[in-house]
């Protein structure tokens, strides 16, 4: 897939990220295409690595994708990891693209879910706009 995106539509991806998913409780926001490529990267990433975090999760996603289909699924609705004090939390966005969303335990994982919704059609038609 190729696709370019204009620095206006990065910026405006950008403050969908800020303004509804930071502001609500979120530690960092990613939008990463299928093949792990990070095409926006919002929040406080807690010096990790990024980069390597976006390709790591599109496999992820992918394996995902097989596993749902082994099973007799389209695809599984959540994908969601928890940790002692990070969760991670996947939303697919068109074929294309997914967003990452990290945040910390004491925030809710049904917040961060009607957020993301939210996001996801915020983001689909700036993602469709300059394909």
């Amino acid at each position: 897939m190729e696709f370019v995106l204009s620095e206006k539509t990065l910026q405006e991806i950008d403050k969908v990220l800020d303004e509804d998913l930071l502001s609500s409780g979120a530690s960092c926001a990613m939008l990463v295409d299928r093949s792990g490529y990070l095409i926006a990267n919002r929040g406080d990433p807690s010096e990790m690595d990024v980069v390597a975090l976006a390709a790591l999760s599109a496999a992820n996603y992918g394996v995902t994708e097989e596993i749902a289909r082994l099973v007799g699924e389209d695809n599984f609705s959540l994908l969601f990891h928890k940790g002692k004090n990070e969760n991670i939390h996947y939303t697919k966005i068109g074929e294309d693209f997914f967003l990452i969303t990290l945040f910390a335990k004491d925030v809710s994982l049904g917040l961060m879910r009607l957020k993301t919704a939210k996001v996801k059609t915020q983001l689909a038609p700036l993602l469709r706009e300059d394909i």
